[in-house]
């Protein structure tokens, strides 16, 4: 099965398990029956490396947390032991963690997000066993159909379709065998199931990774009606706002708990860190004028001397009660493209261009267009409308079934895509990688390049297997960058980046003189840096008029699940 939902709680409240060099230990405070979880002391340990030292994490039953921190400070890794229960978690409670795609199986989708409901199926057996006995079943039969309808069983079928649709399924795709969907829609099916279990606790990791713009509305609506307890991971703010009720920030080994939506989190934190630093700022001056005092007249006539104890004892007792830290902020990586100059337009034209994967189904028709070096484009449309291959034409990697694509003589395009970290050679280093595809550089070159893009110091030379998932994103920037490519088309790639990388890669190409074209399924980026909305759908492209937010609200309202 997906996700996890084990129970190997430990006597006393107290969890301790140690699970592929990560440990992590913890105190239940919530009552065992309680329908909410504290836990007290948490440690967090991943590779001997301090993640979470003596904390608290509080989840209480009707809230949705955020779980934010940067790349790298252990995120995934809580949710990981928390879905492998290796916290101490009341055992009534059950937990689904979302942790990989479903299984490639002659099931059909629809079958794959049913067959999940253990409990269901078993109930629907027994029922059907005691049906078939002389004695009709009596009293237990009774206490199943009672248990099968507060679980609203004779529904199961229809909620299961409803979500696999919000989803993006269609009734034949609901019918079409596992196997033969490829891992982002079996991942959208083993997020149906998690949805369709309904569990007590859900545990989501990048939910909106593998979803188009139209799911992520529908996911976000699902998701703001959740009632029991969810943590969520997410690099999308808009997400985060749409769904959250609490935000828990992860950050210098502790775990800090604010009430609201994204929005609200950064409206607080700024307001306690400006606090913060007053405070701090004052204890630091009064402790400058009492130490200067205790220099000057420690040694004074007896008045002075004894004032200048006095002081000394109040700084102890300053010291003893414990002084406010300086505010610690977040290292903001600044990434940056070299500028690439002009080159006259047209730069990139498609003439009476049509494309399908086959004759017969056509994926554009006719289509007429030009980007240019000023050009500042997002893609979006449902999955399989082809924005990808919309991308493909414009590199050359896809030819035209008819019409053509007219590309300058001099343009040198680059585009990232979520594939690229399969060319890393993981055994190398991040430096050495660099060196190999661009030979006859200095060593220091190649340093500076990956500079560029956040990635310094040990993260340079350790093998790249080494890295987290954000890390060998920023290899993969590096990498194209180094091109000086004078048109980037960027297909997803803010996937495992956090949200500070995010607006340096923003701030990256709004700075940038190139032209870009972008599909990404992150509202807040499209926000940040597209001039123009093109909709890619029936085989045709349209411009938006709108802005991207209206283009969100446009999807809400064909979601029909508005409020």
């Amino acid at each position: 099965m997906n996700g996890s939902s084990s129970s190997d709680n430990l006597s006393n409240g107290m969890g301790n398990l140690t699970i592929s060099d990560r440990t992590c230990t913890g105190v239940l405070c919530s009552h065992p029956l309680s329908r909410d979880i504290r836990i007290e002391s948490l440690s967090l340990t991943f590779h001997g490396h301090d993640l979470l030292l003596d904390t608290e994490l509080e989840l209480n039953y009707g809230r949705r947390y955020g779980l934010l921190g940067l790349n790298g400070c252990g995120k995934s890794t809580l949710l990981t032991s928390l879905g492998l229960r290796e916290l101490p978690i009341p055992e009534q409670m059950d937990i689904f963690h979302l942790t990989r795609e479903i299984e490639a199986s002659d099931m059909s989708s629809l079958e794959a997000v049913m067959n999940c409901d253990e409990e269901r199926l078993k109930l629907e057996e027994e029922a059907e066993r005691l049906a078939g006995q002389d004695a009709g079943g009596g009293e237990a039969l009774d206490r199943i159909y009672e248990r099968l309808d507060a679980m609203d069983a004779s529904t199961a079928e229809k909620r299961a379709a409803e979500i696999l649709n919000g989803l993006g399924f269609n009734k034949q795709m609901q019918a079409k065998k596992t196997r033969d969907f490829s891992g982002g829609w079996r991942m959208r099916i083993a997020l149906a199931r998690a949805l369709f279990m309904n569990p007590t606790v859900l545990l989501l990791d990048e939910p909106t990774n593998h979803l188009d713009l139209e799911a992520c509305v529908w996911l976000e609506e699902t998701l703001k009606k959740f009632e029991r307890i969810l943590v969520v991971v997410s690099h999308s703010q808009d997400f985060l706002n749409g769904v959250c009720t609490n935000i828990i920030h992860m950050q210098s080994r502790k775990l800090k708990m604010y009430t609201g939506n994204f929005d609200q989190y950064v409206q607080t934190r700024s307001e306690l860190e400006e606090n913060q630093m007053k405070q701090y700022k004052w204890e630091q001056d009064q402790i400058a004028n009492m130490k200067e005092y205790i220099a000057r007249f420690g040694h004074g006539s007896a008045k002075l001397a004894r004032q200048a104890q006095s002081k000394e004892k109040t700084l102890a007792k300053m010291e003893r009660g414990g002084l406010t830290e300086k505010v610690s902020r977040d290292k903001v990586l600044v990434f940056r493209f070299v500028d690439v100059g002009k080159l006259p337009p047209p730069v990139l034209q498609f003439v009476e261009v049509t494309f399908g994967y086959t004759p017969d189904t056509l994926i554009y028709k006719s289509i007429d267009f030009g980007v240019d070096l000023d050009s500042r484009v997002a893609l979006v449309g449902p999955n399989g409308a082809g924005k990808s291959t919309l991308l493909k034409l414009m590199t050359g990697e896809l030819v035209p079934l008819d019409g053509m694509v007219k590309r300058h003589n001099h343009l040198k395009i680059a585009q990232y895509h979520q594939h690229l970290a399969e060319k890393l050679d993981l055994e190398m280093s991040a430096l050495l990688y660099m060196i190999r595809e661009y030979p006859g550089n200095e060593e220091e070159k190649m340093r500076s390049a990956i500079g560029r893009f956040g990635l310094t110091g040990k993260a340079q030379v350790m093998p790249m297997k080494n890295l987290s998932d954000g890390q060998k994103s920023r290899v993969i920037f590096a990498w194209l960058a180094f091109r000086q490519p004078q048109m980037l088309l960027l297909d997803e790639p803010t996937n495992h980046l956090d949200i500070e990388t995010i607006d340096s890669l923003a701030e990256a190409l709004n700075e940038w003189d190139g032209g870009m074209v972008l599909v990404s399924h992150d509202f807040r980026l499209i926000n940040q840096v597209a001039k123009e909305i093109w909709v890619c759908e029936n085989q045709t492209i349209t411009r938006w008029e709108g802005d991207i937010m209206g283009f969100k609200e446009h999807l809400r309202s064909k979601s029909g699940l508005y409020d």
